[in-house]
Formats: structure tokens, sequence, C-alpha cells
């Protein structure tokens, strides 16, 4: 039953992601290159969501990012404590599907997990394979 409940969170996120990018470039040129595009994703992306950048990005530069976000807003209102940690994948579903639609949208296959070791803290990877 859970894993159905974060499945559909994720495909509505995925829906969302994909008309929130197209909202956000609208008027913008096309990216040049896939960094650019997580760029976008790690800036303009994330503050017209979440009101803030990503703290931190990292990447491999074989299609793995990671972005980290030390106070991310939707685990914020929860306790610091780890009680609430086994929630937490339920609130990143969404934002998962989110970051893959938004990806998705300018022609981007890619998986996103999430990982909570700490709260409000958040790690997002996101994996492109390479064709």
């Amino acid at each position: 039953m859970t894993n159905n409940i974060i499945s559909k969170l994720e495909q509505m996120g995925c829906r969302v992601g994909q008309s929130l990018a197209e909202r956000f470039t609208r008027d913008s040129p096309r990216f040049g290159s896939e960094l650019d595009i997580i760029k976008f994703i790690c800036k303009e992306f994330w503050v017209g969501t979440f009101k803030k950048q990503v703290d931190n990005l990292r990447t491999n530069h074989l299609g793995v990012y990671v972005i980290l976000d030390s106070r991310f807003k939707l685990l914020t209102h929860m306790s610091a404590g780890e009680q609430y940690l086994e929630s937490a994948p339920k609130y990143l579903a969404f934002t998962c599907g989110l970051v893959r639609g938004a990806l998705a949208s300018f022609g981007i296959n890619s998986v996103v997990t999430a990982e909570v070791s700490t709260m409000p803290s958040c790690k997002f990877q996101i994996s492109i394979p390479k064709t």
C-alpha cells in the first residue's frame, strides 16, 4: 500500500514538474548542455518551487548529480528528531517526481531518488543514463 502511494505521489510530481519547467523557461533560450539544465533545476526551478536555491550540487561528470538541501522546505515543519525519518519518503516522492518531470520536459530521462539521514536535510540523486 505504501509503495503504491509513493508511486502515485511521484507520478503526480512528474506531471507538475513538467508544467513548472515549461512555465519557468517559456521566454528563455535553449540550454546548451545537460549541466546547464541541472544548474537551472538547482537555481531557477528550485527558487520558483521552494523559494530558495539548493545548498550544493555535486557531479561525477558521468551522469550522476547530487543536489543537497540542508533545510528542505517540505521537511522543516517536522521535528528534527529521528522519529519522522520513516515518513520522509512520502514527502520526498513528490519532489523526486518534480525533478524527474522537469528534466523530462527537456528530453532527459532520469532516475531521481532522495535520502534523508538527518531532518530537515536531504539529498536528491539524479542518475541520467548515457546513451
